[in-house]
Parts: structure tokens; sequence; C-alpha cells
């Protein structure tokens, strides 16, 4: 690892398909920060990986501009560049717009549609002198209807805001990659109480897509990767 290593900021980084991320990356030799809000979780995640050199745990919400632009002014005090963002912070409240709670919908809203936007807005002047990537995780319910399903709506949103952004930033030479999971087991189905039925990805999985996005040559963009587990059909 060196000061020419490559940096990459992910929010919701210390579980899940963010963590999964993180851990190919440090392997690789690159060096990370990963933000949440959970300062345990954090604490435990660089725990688990030895407290690595390249990694960079900062405790902060999403959906909350002073919070990631903080994220990002430290990562590159730290680093001293930021060459990808991974805009993986989201969530569920697993109920639908007829019939559900709509006391958590707020929140989810803020943190799956806000919270990228403003990633994108806090990284891109650094961004722009790397000429990096940013990478939304959308989902295939950005994709597909669900009848009332409120996530659902959001990840669509994740869906235009990732095309929007590429118009606008390819003329930097910044690319954009949306990464549109199917069935993924991960904390995401916690709320949920079970995990759905039939054959799941693992967050590996969904970390080797990113990975692979990650590492196409220079001048190449990668604009939208769906992934399903085999077997599901919607």
């Amino acid at each position: 690892m060196t000061t020419d290593s490559p940096v990459t900021l992910i929010t919701g980084g210390a579980s899940g398909i963010g963590a999964a991320v993180a851990r190919r990356l440090l392997d690789g030799g690159g060096r990370v920060a990963v933000t949440g809000r959970g300062e345990a979780r954090l604490k435990a995640f660089a725990e688990e990986l030895g407290r690595p050199e390249g990694l960079l745990t900062l405790t902060g919400n999403a959906a909350e501009y002073d919070s990631v632009r903080s994220a990002v002014d430290r990562t590159l005090t730290e680093f001293g560049r930021l060459d990808t963002v991974v805009a993986n912070a989201g969530f569920a409240t697993h109920d639908s717009v007829a019939d559900g709670d709509p006391a958590g919908w707020t929140e989810m809203v803020l943190t799956n549609v806000l919270g990228p936007a403003l990633l994108v807005r806090a990284s891109i002047d650094a961004l722009k002198e790397t000429r990096g990537r940013i990478v939304l995780v959308g989902s295939v319910a950005g994709f597909v209807p669900t009848p009332g399903n409120i996530y659902g709506a959001t990840k669509w949103a994740v869906t235009g805001l990732a095309e929007n952004t590429r118009r606008q930033v390819t003329e930097f030479g910044v690319g954009v990659t949306l990464i549109a999971p199917g069935r993924v087991e991960t904390p995401f189905w916690d709320s949920y109480g079970s995990l759905p039925p039939g054959r799941l990805l693992t967050a590996d999985q969904i970390a080797d897509s990113i990975v692979w996005a990650l590492g196409q040559p220079e001048g190449v963009d990668v604009n939208t990767v769906v992934v399903r587990p085999v077997g599901q059909p919607n």
C-alpha cells in the first residue's frame, strides 16, 4: 500500500454489501473509508479486520449533508485523494403504501434517495481531480414494480439518479455505475423478520460486481449492472 493506492469511500460500509466491498478493496491494496451510524458496529468491523492501516471508519448519517461533507473531507485529509465513492447506505421498512406505517417512510426516503445525491455533491470536486468513479447501489426493485412497495419507489429514484448523474459528470471524466442487486442475504432482512424464500446471492457476490466495475480500464464507463440469483423471476 502506497500514497498512490486508490481510495474509496463507502457509506453504510460496516456490514452487508458495503463491508464485503471494503474487504475486497483492502485485500487488493486499496485504502478505504467506511461510514455508518453505529459507532459500535464500525468499531467491531475494524476489529474484525485487525484494524488495517488502510481503513478509516467514520460515524455519520448518510442523509445529512454536513455529515457526508465531513466524511469526504476527513477521507481526503487522511489519504490525500478520493478515487471512488460507493453510495451503499439504505434500508427498507418492508411495508406498503396502502397499509404500512408512514412513521418510517421519511427516514427511508431520505437515506435511500437523498443520501446518494448528497454523496455525489460532496465528493464530485475530489472525483474530478482523480477522474474517478461513482457507484450507486440500487435494486431490481428499481426496475420491476411491486404492488405498494415504497422501498421500490426509492430505488426507482436511484435508478433515475444514476443516469441523470452520469449525463452531467461524464464530461468531467467521472464514471457512474448503478449496481442493482436482486435478493441478497444481508442484514437488510433483519427488520423483515426472516429471509425471503428461494435462492439468495451473498454480499461477496455483489461485491464482485462492484469491484469488477471499479476495475475497468481508464475511459470505460460501465453504467448499469443488474444481478439476480438464478431462480428469481422478478
